[in-house]
Order: C-alpha cells, then sequence, then structure tokens
C-alpha cells in the first residue's frame, strides 16, 4: 500500500505595496491579499484593489482620488538579533 503525501500548506496573508501618486504622495505598506496576485497578470490586480482602496478613501475625505503612478512591492525587513 503506497503512502498518501500530504498537501504542502498555502502561503496565507498579504503583500505590502508602496505606492507613488501623480501628485509626488507617497503611501507605504499597503495590504493586499495573496490570493489575488500570482497569475499571469502579475501585480495588475494589486494596481486595481489599491485604486478601489483610494477612491473608497478620497471618498470619505471629500477629495478626488489619486491616480497611481508607480507601484512596488515593499522591501521585507530582516529580523535583527540582538548579541
Amino acid at each position: 500500500m503506497s503512502k498518501r503525501t500530504k498537501s504542502l500548506p498555502q502561503q496565507r496573508g498579504f503583500v505590502l505595496f508602496d505606492v507613488v501618486f501623480e501628485d509626488g504622495t507617497r503611501a507605504s505598506n499597503r495590504r493586499v491579499p495573496m490570493e489575488i496576485l500570482g497569475g499571469l497578470d502579475g501585480d495588475e490586480p494589486a494596481r486595481q484593489l489599491i485604486a478601489e482602496q483610494e477612491a473608497e478613501i478620497a471618498q470619505k475625505a471629500g477629495r478626488a482620488p489619486r491616480e497611481i503612478q508607480q507601484l512596488t512591492r515593499s522591501p521585507i525587513a530582516k529580523p535583527v538579533i540582538a548579541t
């Protein structure tokens, strides 16, 4: 009888993005669920989601939404071990 191989758990969580808007302002660490990334579209679904988030924020703040100029993944900080 052959052994049943266990499937590896899927990585779940969020990917953080840094956003630069057309007016030069910057928003760091915008959270995007990992489930929408990784397809053939690359990070384009993240751009769409962040644009939707920005529209909601702008509506609540009573201002026009800002256009995204640049979208990059936030660098992962390495933990510092105190010695």
